[in-house]
């Protein structure tokens, strides 16, 4: 299968199709690289022309198709009908044949694209291998026979890396100029020739390029972008020459792919970053950011970062250790927030009408991180109630003693809270705080532990409230500065376990044992619950197995 666009098309198409082909190739160009490979029809010409397999020496009929795109690879691919699904689509407009060379699937009905579970079949001497062996197996055998040889290939596309504007980096390059006349001078604009074919980089000691101060820096009518009316700043001379600047900027994510590494080391003036920054802060523990961003964004950096590995400048082959993705917040009808749907919410209102706390906590409440979540604005009187209730309880009257009860419930917040922020479960996390407000604001006076827990607890995703009853709890200090609460083990230990109850290796409910219950006590208990009593009507139970913490299960007939 060719891309339109490869070279081969022209020399191999049949003279008797080649009209048809012409016009197919010359409709595909008209078409963007998107709408050819998502498009669910799938159009093709034959070229009349036939491959042969160098394994087996069967002649492969060679076709067209614009979901092959000459910018990815090589521009031509052994279709596989059986096992990828735009193949398999264009084999069925098409009436080819559809072989199935991986079992597992029905390649009949649809491609079996799951394919790395399976074995190989009509594939000679690679039956019974799973893929990855056979991928092994036949790029070994073509290597020993000359017939090709391993190559990796990206999905990597090139990038126009220049813009016609002001901003951006300037890039470090300019080229010769010949001047129509001897004395001629290029900047008073008189007529001059730039030799762009021989391009010249800024020496090192030269560098950083800085742009030139303009009072007008909108794009304008000239092709060569607003650098170009700078014109001391273009043009210059040298050993008796005159030179051009480039008057392109890069783009904005020339800086971006790499400005992690600058955060390491901001102040230095010899270097981008120094290898002790990159050992004491690189790779970047967690990059939040949304999937429409991330996939051009984290894509190039990516790929700057591999390239400086390669190079040596960097001690780590990845940027990022990790990476969430928050989800889309969606307007109040369910639909994507858009001026033109009219479903906008200005995060300004909110915070005019009830405070920039009640905004964060609302927007962290609403559901998992990562989760589409569809914005309530009657909802955010639930959170401003929690933020007042904290107000309330933690600006009261303290104590120094602390009940058992309140003492437990504190340490389990806590333990909770800070669980939930490490895993960025958010919502979980102001629920348990919820949970402890609410017992803490029948509490009168109120234990001073209890209080500057709730304090802290609060303070990441209520930071105003945090601050302000810190300061009322007597502290000088912004809490910034204050360790985080920690927890007791002991305290938070649970003196009883919920487990279920398993009958014939089914659960059919569940019990609540005390830790170091016996077995004696377990299947008591557990004989005394209604549900797991109904279970075992009419069996005969040939023997119980209790491993305190894990299993309760009834073996019968």
């Amino acid at each position: 299968m060719l891309a339109p666009e490869h070279p081969l098309v022209a020399e191999i198409a049949s003279e008797a199709s080649r009209a048809e082909i012409l016009a197919y190739v010359a409709r595909s160009k008209d078409r963007a690289d998107r709408d050819r490979t998502a498009a669910k029809e799938k159009t093709g010409v034959f070229t009349g022309a036939h491959a042969k397999n160098p394994v087996n020496g069967k002649e492969v009929p060679i076709w067209i198709a614009d979901y092959v795109l000459a910018s990815y690879g090589t521009g031509a691919i052994m279709a596989v009908p059986g096992h990828d699904q735009r193949d398999w689509d264009f084999a069925k407009a098409f009436g080819l044949p559809i072989v199935e060379v991986v079992a597992g699937g029905d390649v009949a009905k649809a491609a079996f694209v799951e394919s790395e579970s399976g074995v190989l079949t009509n594939s000679g001497m690679l039956d019974g291998l799973a893929p990855p062996a056979a991928k092994e197996a036949i790029t070994a055998f073509l290597e020993e026979r000359g017939l090709g040889k391993k190559k990796v290939e990206t999905k990597l596309r090139d990038w126009v890396f220049s813009r016609q504007r002001y901003w951006g980096e300037p890039f470090p390059i300019y080229f010769p100029v010949t001047l129509a006349e001897a004395e001629g001078d290029p900047r008073r604009g008189d007529a001059c020739t730039i030799h762009f074919d021989e391009p010249i980089a800024v020496r090192e000691e030269e560098l950083p390029l800085r742009l030139p101060d303009l009072v007008d820096f909108k794009p304008g009518d000239d092709p060569a972008g607003p650098l170009a009316r700078a014109l001391d700043w273009r043009f210059f001379q040298r050993d008796g020459r005159w030179y051009a600047r480039e008057t392109n900027t890069m783009p904005q994510w020339a800086g971006s792919c790499w400005y992690y590494l600058r955060f390491c080391d901001p102040r230095n003036d010899a270097a981008g970053w120094s290898p002790e920054a990159d050992r004491d802060w690189m790779p970047v523990d967690l990059y939040v950011g949304g999937a429409e961003h991330a996939v051009l964004h984290l894509l190039y950096s990516r790929f700057w970062h591999k390239a400086l590995f390669d190079l040596g400048f960097v001690k780590d082959e990845e940027p990022y250790k990790k990476l969430v993705h928050q989800g889309l917040i969606l307007g109040e009808d369910g639909g994507k927030m858009s001026k033109s749907r009219g479903n906008v919410v200005n995060p300004d209102d909110i915070v005019t009408a009830h405070g920039a706390d009640a905004m964060r906590l609302y927007e962290m409440f609403m559901g998992p991180l990562e989760a589409v979540k569809p914005w309530q604005s009657t909802q955010i009187l639930g959170v401003v109630r929690f933020r007042d209730r904290v107000y309330a309880a933690c600006s009261r009257a303290v104590t120094d003693a602390i009940d058992d009860v309140t003492l437990r419930l504190v340490h389990k917040t806590i333990k909770k809270v800070t669980e939930d922020i490490e895993k960025l479960a958010f919502n979980t996390a102001i629920s348990s705080l919820m949970v402890l407000a609410n017992h803490l604001g029948g509490l009168d006076p109120i234990p001073r532990a209890a209080a500057e827990a709730m304090t802290l607890l609060v303070s990441p995703f209520a930071p105003h409230l945090g601050e302000e009853l810190w300061r009322s709890l007597g502290h000088a200090e912004s809490l910034a500065y204050a360790p985080w609460p920690s927890f007791d083990p002991s305290v938070v230990a649970e003196d009883t376990i919920e487990i279920g109850v398993q009958i014939g290796g089914k659960t059919r409910g569940t019990v609540v044992l005390a830790k170091d219950a016996d077995p004696d006590t377990a299947r008591a208990t557990a004989l005394g619950n209604d549900a797991i009593a109904r279970a075992l009507e009419g069996k005969r139970i040939v023997k119980f197995v209790y491993v305190p913490g894990r299993i309760l299960n009834f073996v019968v007939q």
